[in-house]
């Protein structure tokens, strides 16, 4: 599964990081291209260990890629990235060197909660988009 198609993990009980799951879903120009995990599932836990990520410490967003789990902006932009026009014009920021990059990533990961919300559990997907997420 991990070679055939991106898996996007994300936090599960974030507003924001279910909206962008929801932004990639709609934009995905490939239907199946992506697959999707809950970093508190237990599919992304065990991604996690997988590739040597913490598994308490949940305010990053992961793509895994081809077995090479990107975090934070660079998992941001590749995603962009292989969305397609225009979103892939995004990945022109990749020239910012990644600690500027990580920073701004973690100021909003910060305030993500605040900003846009919790919930008070996991995405559940609807039996149409079932498919799509990682058990």
């Amino acid at each position: 599964m991990e070679r055939e198609h991106a898996i996007v993990l994300f936090d599960g009980v974030c507003n924001l990081c279910n909206g962008l799951v929801q932004f990639v879903i709609r934009r995905d120009p490939a239907p199946a291209r992506f697959r999707f995990a809950a970093l508190q599932s237990n599919a992304g836990q065990q991604l996690l260990r997988e590739h040597g990520l913490s598994t308490v410490d949940l305010d990053t967003f992961v793509l895994v890629e081809a077995g090479v789990a990107r975090v934070r902006s660079t998992a941001a932009l590749r995603l962009l990235k292989r969305l397609g026009l225009p979103w892939s014009l995004a990945w022109s920021f990749i020239i910012v060197p990644r600690p500027l990059r990580d920073a701004v990533y973690r100021f909003v990961a910060r305030n993500r909660y605040r900003w846009f919300g919790v919930r008070e559990s996991c995405m559940v997907p609807t039996p149409e988009l079932r498919s799509r997420f990682l058990e």
